[in-house]
């Protein structure tokens, strides 16, 4: 059939919050034109990620049910491990209560200060724990992901002439490369399975251990079963258990692609660093059977790491992305191309070309978002990414993009056809819009915290 549906049906409904334009003003105001820091009962369609925002199954509430909340050597871990080796095949599985736990103890136990870690883009939160090391966070992505509206299908790949001189100029600076799967930075775009194998080919050879950071493995492993020649007749849970198969560990949020509220873990095979994680986890997350979890979480988290990877729901999930994305595109709105696994991302510098990047376009488009429907997006682009050089200067992000995150599981069509309606409201007022001023920059990932004003109060002037 050309129609494809939602493969699940709702038990469990939740009303949405409504807001009139007024309201949004005020709420706004408050929030220092940040949307972050905006009260979720504030906001009616919640864009902002897609991380720990799933609605869960009636078999992961089920299997929550069944936990057993002992503080060590619980039943739910052993069975949380059991299917995350099945899955990875790597030997030591250490849960953490989310995925930027997992980097913090993978960075602090295994990097040293003057050292360098390279990857196709390190997201924000990794990037963030590597540099508080005192280590570098260096993006090597493939050239074709420089071009927003390229279609070429693999952006998540790193350029291997690259990592190779990198790794031949940094030798004995390394001590882990990475690859984030899908390319969150880059536009949710994924890394071939080719591009992988050639990866972790290059860290081998140079003794270099090969950590994935696997947040969205299973949207990654579709997008190779349905773009990559050769692999459309394998499973995407056989195709997964290769891109693991390739790498020495990874870190993963469970919520994203364990489709959970919160957790996550740290997996390897190296015994000692394992070793030194686990000690860490006690320290400051907790037992290592339960990191930082209640046994419930890893139940779910269990189960979810199976439903994630329904090839009818990955279906689903990709139809869905393409979709906002073919009508914002239909409504003069460019977005990176083509549509990635979890959101779509607004090409700003395209939509609002007269916005320079030191006012942040990305940003007053999220403001403008708001004010139009109540809709919360991220930014992701010079308030993430950029910075002051110091000397009145300023290094702009390459890509200034808004990303509409989709919550798994929990928007209809009907809602995806109401968020395209206001859009092309925004749309029609794109040359109205204006910059924002940084009043407040906290030192780091200040996208969470920061604080703005509007460029000529064209906010109060176009919404007021």
């Amino acid at each position: 059939m050309d129609t494809i549906i939602e493969p699940f049906m709702i038990k469990t409904v939740e009303a949405m919050p409504f807001t009139s334009p007024g309201e949004r003003m005020i709420h706004l105001r408050a929030a220092h034109l940040n949307a972050f820091l905006l009260h979720a009962d504030h906001v009616t369609f919640d864009f902002l990620t897609d991380s720990g925002t799933t609605a869960m199954s009636d078999r992961q509430w089920s299997a929550m049910l069944s936990a057993g909340e002992s503080y060590a050597g619980s039943r739910s871990y052993w069975r949380f491990k059991k299917v995350v080796q099945s899955l990875t095949g790597f030997q030591h599985v250490i849960p953490t209560h989310q995925g930027r736990a997992a980097e913090r103890i993978l960075f602090q136990v295994a990097t040293e200060k003057g050292q360098c870690v390279p990857s196709n883009n390190h997201f924000d939160t990794t990037r963030a724990n590597i540099e508080y090391q005192g280590v570098a966070a260096d993006d090597l992505v493939c050239v074709e992901a420089h071009d927003a509206q390229s279609e070429f299908p693999f952006k998540g790949n790193i350029d291997l002439e690259r990592l190779e001189s990198y790794l031949v100029e940094n030798a004995g600076r390394v001590p882990l490369g990475m690859q984030t799967i899908t390319n969150n930075t880059g536009g949710g775009q994924p890394a071939s399975l080719a591009n992988i194998r050639a990866v972790s080919a290059l860290y081998r050879k140079h003794g270099v251990p090969f950590f994935l950071d696997a947040c969205r493995f299973a949207e990654n492993a579709y997008m190779i079963q349905q773009r990559e020649p050769g692999q459309a007749d394998r499973s995407v849970r056989e195709i997964a258990r290769e891109v693991f198969s390739l790498a020495d560990g990874c870190t993963m949020s469970g919520k994203k692609d364990a489709l959970v509220n919160m957790g996550g873990f740290l997996a390897m095979n190296d015994d000692e660093i394992a070793g030194r994680a686990r000690n860490l986890l006690i320290l400051t997350e907790g037992f290592p059977t339960y990191g930082g979890c209640a046994a419930r979480d890893l139940e779910a988290m269990a189960v979810g790491l199976d439903e994630v990877l329904d090839e009818r729901y990955l279906e689903y999930r990709m139809a869905t992305t393409r979709y906002l994305a073919q009508g914002l595109n239909e409504r003069g709105i460019p977005t990176m191309q083509p549509p990635g696994g979890h959101a779509v991302y607004i090409d700003a510098k395209a939509f609002l070309p007269h916005i320079p990047a030191r006012q942040y376009p990305g940003q007053a488009l999220v403001v403008a978002m708001y004010l139009e429907g109540g809709i919360r997006a991220c930014e992701i682009g010079s308030v993430m990414f950029g910075r002051d050089d110091g000397a009145g200067g300023f290094e702009a992000s390459e890509h200034e993009l808004v990303r509409i995150a989709l919550p798994r599981r929990r928007y209809t069509q009907s809602h995806i056809d109401f968020v395209i309606e206001l859009m092309g409201t925004v749309a029609s007022r794109r040359d109205d819009l204006k910059g924002l001023v940084m009043t407040e920059r906290p030192p780091l990932l200040p996208h969470f915290t920061a604080r703005f004003a509007a460029v000529d109060d064209w906010v109060d002037s176009l919404y007021g």
